[in-house]
């Protein structure tokens, strides 16, 4: 005899509202690491001193452009906040069974209760206000940049699968997880090669300097090392779309394809900021891409 389950019936409208809330959560994450990567290539880091959670002391500080810009990513950041805050808290709701059916359902009610992914969110972004404070108290030393990048990428990844996740989801493909993994780090040695001066240790493309192993200083390897990451991503997704024959793999591969391109062009360009900006919009893009692709 199958044992009951113990998932409340909630109505299909609630299931929705649900979802729309990850959703516009995980927009406004994306959004956030866009943010944070202009706030990076500006020089913009410190447009609010070294004040946490004001900026330069005040509520409402003088807007002069570092400072906007800095004053914007911290804005974002509070909206994603009180976003994550609201989807953990409807989660939580709907797990104590709110609006489950007394009697007979009188409208379309489902068998579903959100996963518990919604409280890891919750929990990444208390890591990621932290990292941000830090940060800033610390003025921008590259281990907490970094870190701060990666947090992001996992609560955008969290809030993806929170949005996607149904108690009947299949379990993931290996070779979409060992996808998943290596997308991970080829966006924290980026973030390693922009945070250290690196990225103009490499000229030319595809080669670093013209050399296949360049015989320069630790930066050139560590930027040599992220390209060898992407250029091993791009060649792993091609394969693994060709297995899996799926639509979003194969989103997968042209976004990995216009990154590879993207970035060709910010090197053999010397790092317009446009570029630089639109290389990380994509590799945020990518990495949803993967976690979507999984789900």
């Amino acid at each position: 005899m199958v044992a009951p389950t113990t998932r409340p019936y909630i109505s299909a409208p609630m299931t929705r509202r649900f979802t729309r809330l990850a959703w516009t959560a995980a927009t406004f994450t994306y959004l956030l690491i866009i943010l944070g990567a202009i706030v990076r290539i500006t020089g913009s880091g410190l447009g609010c001193g070294e004040h946490w959670p004001l900026c330069n002391g005040k509520l409402l500080p003088p807007l002069d452009l570092p400072t906007m810009i800095e004053y914007a990513h911290r804005l974002a950041a509070a909206a994603v906040s009180g976003l994550v805050t609201a989807l953990a808290a409807y989660a939580w709701w709907l797990r104590q069974g709110a609006g489950s059916p007394k009697g007979v359902p009188d409208g379309p009610r489902e068998r579903f209760s959100p996963d518990r992914t919604a409280y890891v969110a919750l929990g990444l972004l208390v890591v990621q206000v932290l990292l941000g404070a830090v940060t800033v108290k610390l003025s921008l030393p590259p281990w907490t940049v970094i870190l701060h990048l990666g947090t992001a990428m996992l609560l955008l990844a969290t809030l993806i699968v929170a949005a996607k996740l149904t108690p009947d989801a299949a379990r993931p493909s290996r070779g979409g997880l060992w996808a998943l993994g290596l997308g991970f780090v080829t966006v924290l040695f980026g973030a390693l090669t922009a945070n250290l001066g690196a990225a103009s240790a490499c000229l030319g493309f595809p080669l670093c300097n013209g050399q296949v192993v360049p015989a320069g200083n630790y930066l050139q390897h560590i930027h040599w090392v992220h390209r060898l990451l992407a250029y091993t991503l791009f060649g792993y997704v091609w394969w693994w779309a060709l297995r899996m024959r799926t639509r979003r793999a194969w989103w997968v591969v042209g976004l990995v394809t216009l990154q590879v391109a993207v970035a060709a062009a910010m090197v053999l360009l010397a790092l317009p900021a446009p570029l630089q900006a639109t290389h990380v919009a994509v590799g945020a893009a990518v990495w949803a891409g993967l976690v979507l692709a999984l789900l």
